[in-house]
């Protein structure tokens, strides 16, 4: 009976009460937003003198970006529209003693500035053309067709940016002289420029890698409207890739109007070279106001261009990964 008793007391006797937890450690002052935090802590930024500081180092930041970048072309400015003399007696001048609008002119007519200015349109419009072209149907044909071999062929272009361009050099100007199958030579023809100007692998994978992040759900619904590959690429494809084909368009542009080595090369013809190439050799027979004005002339279009499309510039360089959202 006392056995049963003790039993009965046992099971009814409470449980041990748990052991308490233990307090949770409080994280630590800051570790919130270490993430947000730089060298500077959110306490520092907030002192008088800190924060005035950092807002001066930034000025001067800023200022010396703004003299470095626009600098040379402020002083090339003043220089081109000022005497040879009053250049080299005061070379750092900010503003010229006299205007000599002259100088402009003269460099237009007398150095025949506009007639290589002209040739070296025609070479930029060309290589443009061709590069948007090449560089268009490339990513389009790998990023939204996607035929069996394309991961091979995109390996291949991709392949070509590790190739040195002076590495193929004398192939390629031996390919011009004797071009095959037509038995045919391009020396002094500006599609000696433009063709080559064709095979950039950069524009082709800068526009294969935007094509990849448009919706396919566009390009089925496309196809099911009874579209087909060239009616999809004029109808869908173009207009959702002006951003890209846009900063393409300016690569391409800047890059043939500042070409010099092969234009040199292909273009032996003084009456076909572009401003690039005559510009050095214009130096010694103009004096030095006029060859300055000469370059200004030869930068005004090229600043003129990126001012006016640097909207589809920004936008191409930040639209490639918030397309698929």
């Amino acid at each position: 009976m006392s056995e049963t008793v003790e039993d009965e007391v046992r099971v009814a006797a409470p449980a041990p009460a748990a052991p308490a937890a233990r307090t949770a450690r409080r994280p630590r002052r800051g570790a919130a937003d270490t993430g947000e935090r730089g060298i500077l802590s959110g306490y520092d930024r907030g002192r008088t003198g800190t924060r005035w500081g950092l807002r001066v180092a930034q000025g001067l930041v800023l200022v010396l970006l703004v003299v470095a970048s626009l600098g040379p072309i402020l002083w090339l400015a003043r220089a081109s529209v000022s005497t040879t003399q009053d250049t080299l007696r005061t070379p750092m001048a900010f503003w010229p003693s006299g205007i000599d609008w002259a100088n402009l002119s003269t460099a237009w007519n007398q150095a025949q500035i506009s007639h290589y200015f002209a040739n070296t349109v025609w070479v930029a419009l060309g290589s443009w053309f061709v590069q948007l072209l090449v560089a268009t149907t490339g990513g389009y044909v790998l990023a939204v067709l996607r035929p069996r071999y394309a991961p091979v062929v995109s390996a291949a272009v991709l392949a070509t940016l590790f190739i040195p361009g002076v590495v193929v050099l004398v192939p390629l100007f031996l390919t011009v002289l004797d071009l095959p199958v037509v038995n045919a030579s391009l020396l002094n023809t500006y599609w000696a420029v433009w063709l080559p100007a064709g095979a950039n692998a950069f524009n082709v994978l800068l526009v294969k890698r935007f094509m990849d992040g448009l919706p396919r759900d566009v390009y089925e619904a496309a196809r099911m409207d009874g579209a087909g590959p060239l009616r999809m690429l004029w109808s869908v494809v173009l207009p959702m890739s002006r951003p890209i084909l846009g900063v393409v368009s300016i690569f391409a542009f800047l890059n043939a109007w500042k070409d010099f080595l092969w234009p040199q090369i292909v273009l032996p013809e003084p009456t076909l070279q572009p401003l690039s190439v005559r510009l050095p050799l214009i130096r010694d027979t103009v004096e030095l106001d006029v060859f300055l004005a000469a370059l200004l002339i030869s930068m005004a279009l090229p600043i003129a261009i990126f001012l006016v499309f640097q909207r589809l510039f920004l936008r191409g360089a930040g639209l490639g990964g918030a397309v698929k959202g």
